[in-house]
């Protein structure tokens, strides 16, 4: 009885150390679902393919001669995204056909999410919306009998349409919405939730003027799902976020955006109490953030979140805050400051302390500061994973100065047919180094009562 009672207060004294110790070993860290063990090798995944995308760009327009101009009258500019399904095999300047090549185009930690790649295209023909939204049985023909639909399924439209709402557009899983070659507004009440799902795709869709209705009126609000890419829509005056992630989602892409005339742009983080955010990954690359923003362009929690070459025009408060210790890392923007000499810091602390954010790790590398914007770094700039180091020192960000050429397609493109730009091994843990919580509990935890009560049954 008393090897028992010594070998339970042993293990007792095991999980007190392992949720409490403040420098665990990297063996000890634990992964949250979806969680991309080496974060840094996707930072420089997305550096390399910018690289590759504008060398290319530079050397066709250097060549000078009718044949390059031929080889890249597909449209290229250099942005590796949308250089990718307009440019590359097999799209290769015929992107109306090959729509599915979009799915292989995705950069950053939502660069693995499918959408509906190899399902059937679903044409959407009716811009009216059921009087009921939580109707089972919606009309055949409309955008949210497409969404709730089992499946992958690629969604285009027939025409320019204007979608109002009557209430949120719950997308389920494998969906792309393709708004290429269609002038697409959706409006009304939502906007559009992605909740509790996995390998969605939005894309070249105008979302605005979104109002409450069972939701808070988001423009589009990502809840507790994994693998979802934001690209190419232009987002404004909604009721609440104009994009929101929040409850666990990770593994999440935004990307070439544009958003204008609006207060709280982008929440990413649930609330400082929901620590399952630990686990978020966030990608923010090639968005414009235009005229009339107010604040949170993000604002984080907990997480990881890459924003990198971006354009800030302006904003009310600050451009990009935070709170529970998120780790950000700034690279290549250009950040334009407002007139307003009260609001010339980019960055903005919140429920915390200067001795307590400090320790967070905020970064800022190759970005440009105009009229006198400037970004307060934090946190001891640990962030290559030691894995990767040595890549990491090889790869560097691409510089600022091609923000114009990176952004000049931001927002809603190939509208009604047309060219054009748009029209209006590291782990999460807390920056103590604490594991999480509830994957202790999961993998930690629960197996060592087990284990002591099987060692007392047969003692």
């Amino acid at each position: 009885m008393q090897i028992t009672i010594l070998i339970e207060t042993c293990i007792c004294i095991l999980l007190l150390w392992l949720i409490l110790c403040t420098n665990a070993t990297p063996d000890l860290k634990l992964l949250l679902p979806h969680q991309h063990q080496y974060r840094q090798e996707v930072v420089q995944d997305l550096h390399r393919r910018v690289n590759v995308s504008l060398s290319r760009w530079q050397m066709q327009l250097s060549l000078g001669s009718s044949a390059a101009k031929d080889q890249y009258s597909c449209g290229g500019t250099g942005n590796p995204i949308d250089d990718c399904w307009r440019c590359d095999p097999p799209a290769a300047g015929d992107w109306a056909s090959n729509r599915q090549r979009l799915a292989d185009c995705a950069i950053g930690f939502g660069r693995n999410a499918m959408g509906g790649k190899g399902g059937p295209v679903y044409e959407v023909t009716d811009p009216s919306d059921d009087d009921d939204p939580e109707n089972l049985n919606p009309r055949p023909g409309t955008l949210r009998d497409a969404v709730t639909r089992t499946g992958p399924l690629w969604i285009t439209f027939s025409s320019n349409m204007v979608i109002k709402l009557k209430g949120p557009l719950i997308v389920s899983s494998y969906k792309t919405i393709d708004g290429r070659g269609a002038d697409v507004h959706i409006t009304g009440g939502g906007c559009i939730s992605i909740e509790h799902v996995s390998h969605v795709i939005i894309h070249n869709i105008n979302i605005h003027h979104c109002v409450p209705a069972n939701s808070d009126g988001d423009g589009l609000h990502v809840l507790g799902s994994t693998d979802v890419w934001i690209d190419h829509c232009t987002l404004s005056d909604c009721a609440d976020g104009l994009i929101d992630c929040t409850e666990g989602s990770t593994a999440i892409t935004i990307s070439n955006n544009h958003m204008f005339h609006h207060d709280k742009v982008m929440l990413l983080g649930n609330n400082d109490d929901y620590v399952a955010d630990e686990g978020m990954q966030v990608t923010v690359a090639f968005n414009r953030f235009g005229e009339g923003l107010l604040q949170r362009m993000p604002r984080c929690r907990f997480g990881y979140f890459h924003v990198v070459n971006n354009d800030y025009t302006g904003w009310g408060l600050y451009a990009v805050g935070g709170s529970a210790h998120p780790t950000i890392h700034s690279q290549g923007n250009r950040y334009t400051a407002p007139s307003n000499a009260n609001a010339k810091q980019v960055t903005m602390r919140m429920e915390a302390g200067s001795e307590e954010w400090n320790r967070w790790n905020w970064t800022t590398e190759g970005d440009i500061m105009v009229n006198g914007a400037f970004f307060v770094a934090s946190g001891d700039g640990a962030l290559q994973d030691s894995a990767v180091s040595a890549m990491a020192s090889s790869l560097n960000p691409q510089s600022a100065t091609f923000i114009d050429q990176l952004t000049i397609n931001a927002g809603v493109m190939l509208r009604g047919g047309g060219g054009g730009e748009a029209a209006v091994p590291s782990t999460s843990t807390s920056s103590s180094g604490r594991p999480p919580a509830a994957m202790l509990v999961v993998t930690v935890v629960i197996p060592a009562l087990f284990m002591a009560f099987w060692i007392r049954w047969l003692w």
